[in-house]
């Protein structure tokens, strides 16, 4: 009998999958469900895929792992997709199925298979990483193959078959949720022009409805990297938990946006990452006083590439992990506290300091200094302005 190794989650696609899979392929089927902080019952997700199938059920806790060696050093690339999205799910995808990889070997399975769509990032995602890790494996992506042509023939079948769902025709979104963001998409927020159902939202209140006080925080960054939430040394897991209570509290990370997908589909995404767009505004402050110009110039010139490697799938390619070493590289002196002010929907950077800042307050103040001679600045602009001036003599 052919053995499957199924990334599961426990949601309407997966669920149908592992029957599907069993009487496609006569084949044992063995669920895999990572634990990355998506605050679900995993014992009842183990429980449910060993009643609707699955011969064996893995559940790995990944949270430390995901946030230390899969978001941080997306973050500090302060890694942005289409100036709005911080690819919360983009980043999950080839953690889990690396670990997919690692459990397909340990069973000595020949296949792997994902609850993917054709039509999205995701199969890519999964699959490039199947193949970086394992030239050889063979890929199952029901959705490409099987009968079905829409979450709600998916309803159907799982109602016909007895499988327990959480999603319904009323509400047939799809949420993908870990300890770094939720996303929404699909159902009834597939018309751009349709503004979300409040009660959708899970981690970040209305900014309306946050308090009406200001909330100061401070936070302390190493070599590039989130250390301490107010003065209080934390695991990667832990501070980005804490910050997502804190910012989620105070209305911050809602964000709602139209994408382009690898395929080539415009697509409507609906996401939350409040603790993230924290640390992203952070990152950001810390680097003004440490990076140098000219080395953070030249590194946000990448960031186009180095998010579009991530959103696309390219995690373990050559190419991001090069980049990945330049960028580690430029974090080295990123070390300091940055102070927030978080208020209904903004944060709002207040003060950055740095044992390694490169912030002269003498060459940077209006008042008299003993450094730097203004009449320097005359030459300085003379031989800059010559290139222009050649260019006015050819065009006239």
């Amino acid at each position: 009998m052919n053995k499957i190794v199924l990334a599961y989650s426990g949601g309407l696609d997966t669920s149908v999958a592992i029957k599907w899979l069993q009487e496609k392929y006569n084949a044992e089927v063995i669920a895999f469900c990572a634990d990355i902080g998506q605050e679900e019952n995993l014992d009842e997700i183990a429980e449910k895929a060993k009643k609707t199938g699955a011969s064996k059920v893995y559940i790995e806790d990944l949270k430390e792992e995901f946030v230390r060696d899969f978001v941080f050093p997306m973050l500090r690339a302060n890694a942005v997709y289409e100036a709005g999205y911080l690819m919360g799910t983009s980043i999950a995808r080839p953690l889990i199925a690396k670990k997919q990889i690692e459990i397909a070997i340990k069973e000595n399975a020949e296949f792997v298979a994902h609850g993917a769509t054709g039509k999205g990032n995701d199969q890519v995602r999964f699959e490039l990483t199947y193949y970086a890790l394992k030239p050889d494996i063979k890929v199952i992506a029901p959705w490409r193959i099987w009968e079905f042509d829409s979450r709600s023939s998916l309803i159907e079948y799982a109602e016909k078959n007895g499988i327990p769902v959480g999603a319904t025709k009323e509400k047939p979104y799809s949420i993908d949720q870990n300890l770094f963001h939720i996303s929404y998409e699909g159902g009834i927020l597939e018309d751009p022009w349709n503004e979300p159902p409040q009660d959708m939202y899970k981690m970040v209140i209305p900014p309306e409805k946050a308090p009406d006080k200001p909330l100061y925080i401070e936070i302390d960054y190493e070599n590039g990297n989130p250390v301490a939430l107010n003065g209080e040394r934390l695991s990667p897991s832990d501070l980005l938990k804490r910050l997502n209570k804190i910012a989620g509290e105070n209305g911050i990370g809602r964000v709602d946006i139209v994408e382009n997908r690898y395929v080539g589909i415009k697509s409507r995404g609906v996401y939350e990452t409040p603790g993230g767009t924290v640390l992203h505004i952070a990152h950001r402050a810390i680097e003004s006083i440490t990076l140098d110009r000219e080395i953070l110039h030249m590194r946000d010139s990448l960031i186009p590439k180095y998010a579009e490697l991530i959103y696309y799938g390219y995690w373990f390619s050559p190419e991001r992990i090069v980049l990945q070493k330049f960028i580690d590289e430029t974090q080295k002196n990123v070390t300091g506290t940055v102070m927030l002010k978080l208020y209904k929907g903004n944060c709002i950077v207040t003060g950055r300091r740095s044992p390694y800042s490169l912030y002269s307050a003498e060459l940077a103040t209006f008042e008299k200094d003993q450094i730097y001679n203004q009449q320097d600045a005359e030459g300085f602009i003379k031989i800059n302005s010559l290139r222009l001036k050649s260019a006015k003599r050819i065009i006239e």
